[in-house]
């Protein structure tokens, strides 16, 4: 489903049907800690576009975001403990990628919980 923009609006919790997601378990800090950041949005994207795993090194030198290498991992390490980010550690190094199938699912699950929850109502446009 596309997102498409609400504008302006009341939202009202309500139960319009049985709750299949906890909403409070699935509002958790952690995700909106981890994408509130632009430098970590801007690695989550690099990353989302490769074809395989990347290193700390990689990540840094790719471009996606211009700070250090500890500064880099330190975004990553945040990223992966929010449940964006996989992590295989091979010898001394640690290769991240995007979860993509785990992320599509807990924000279908968020959506899906907002939904069954919450009515949405356009807020009256008043003229001047």
């Amino acid at each position: 489903r596309p997102l498409t923009p609400l504008g302006p609006a009341t939202i009202t919790c309500t139960m319009t049907q049985p709750r299949k997601y906890s909403l409070d378990a699935l509002l958790h800090p952690r995700l909106f800690k981890a994408l509130c950041d632009p430098t970590r949005v801007s690695i989550l994207g690099w990353l989302a576009t490769q074809r395989r795993p990347r290193t700390v090194s990689e990540v840094a030198s790719s471009g996606a975001c211009p700070v250090d290498l500890s500064v880099v991992s330190r975004h990553l390490a945040t990223l992966r403990d929010a449940g964006i980010l996989g992590a295989d550690r091979q010898g001394r190094e640690v290769f991240y990628s995007f979860r993509a199938e785990a992320v599509v699912t807990g924000l279908r699950q968020l959506a899906d919980a907002l939904e069954s929850c919450c009515v949405v109502q356009p807020e009256k446009e008043t003229r001047s």
